[in-house]
């Protein structure tokens, strides 16, 4: 699996992540920059991805591993920077902005939607991947999708669109919010909830931890569409073209699917309709 090849990151990195390296999307989660204003040394790249996400963007230990961390790595490889000179930083959601326009990161690939509101702030190339809202639920679950969840106990994060956008689809719901996604998993496998959802592929990268392969799938019926993009600088056109440069190798090697299945395919998932993407112009 190319993600174990990059587990040991060099030194001056992990002394970097310090203070990024605990807590979760409520926390600062920030970088202080190191050697430059541009994400990084000429001879390091700093690259936000989110540490809490299993199969996307998980940091155990030293370790960094999922389909995020992949793509970035490959990313990085093609602007001429070698796994061990990527400086993870932690990039909660909340904080996706903030780490690029005050240059803490020079790219940021953490299941990062392309919104008209985040592109006043940030460029983004992509995308890389097309996700989408999904439920995960027990493999001898009855629930087929929305429309089968009248009367179910729903989970998802305090505060999600998520949750609403079901809550508003199905009235009679009955909707339980926790502060993280584990919480829900953890509660889905107890019995105790019918349903967690989510982004299809977050859902799917819990559903291929080892805990929990072959005891809870993905519905497979998404209904929503989740577009994403790799964030940089804002009107950096040259960096934001190299980089949609790399997204489209990525597809057309090959590579794009190897990560996907590696890092999501335990959980027996396959992407939604339009994938791979293709990158839109850099503009």
């Amino acid at each position: 699996m190319r993600s174990t090849r990059i587990g040991l990151v060099a030194a001056a990195a992990v002394l970097g992540l310090g203070l990024s390296a605990c807590g979760s999307d409520s926390g600062d989660g920030g970088s202080d920059g190191g050697s430059g204003d541009d994400g990084g040394s000429s001879d390091t790249i700093k690259i936000g991805i989110k540490f809490d996400q299993p199969g996307l963007g998980l940091k155990q230990g030293n370790d960094y591993t999922g389909f995020d961390v992949d793509v970035a790595t490959y990313v990085a490889e093609q602007l001429g920077y070698s796994a061990d000179q990527i400086e993870w930083v932690q990039a909660p959601s909340a904080q996706r902005e903030t780490l690029i326009q005050t240059d803490q990161v020079k790219l940021v690939v953490a299941t990062y939607s392309i919104t008209d509101e985040r592109a006043q702030k940030i460029t983004f190339a992509g995308p890389y991947f097309i996700a989408g809202q999904d439920l995960l639920v027990s493999v001898d679950s009855d629930i087929t999708g929305p429309d089968s969840l009248d009367g179910k106990k729903l989970c998802s994060v305090t505060g999600s669109t998520s949750a609403q956008k079901v809550k508003e689809q199905v009235p009679g719901v009955n909707l339980q919010e926790f502060g993280t996604y584990s919480e829900c998993v953890a509660a889905l496998s107890s019995g105790t909830i019918d349903a967690v959802t989510t982004d299809d592929t977050i859902l799917a990268g819990y559903a291929s931890q080892e805990q929990y392969a072959g005891k809870l799938k993905v519905v497979g019926q998404t209904f929503s569409e989740e577009n994403y993009g790799i964030g940089l600088k804002l009107g950096d056109t040259e960096l934001c073209q190299q980089v949609t440069d790399a997204i489209q190798k990525m597809i057309d090697d090959g590579e794009w699917q190897t990560f996907v299945d590696d890092n999501l395919g335990a959980a027996g998932y396959t992407p939604p309709a339009g994938n791979p993407p293709t990158p839109e112009p850099c503009s």
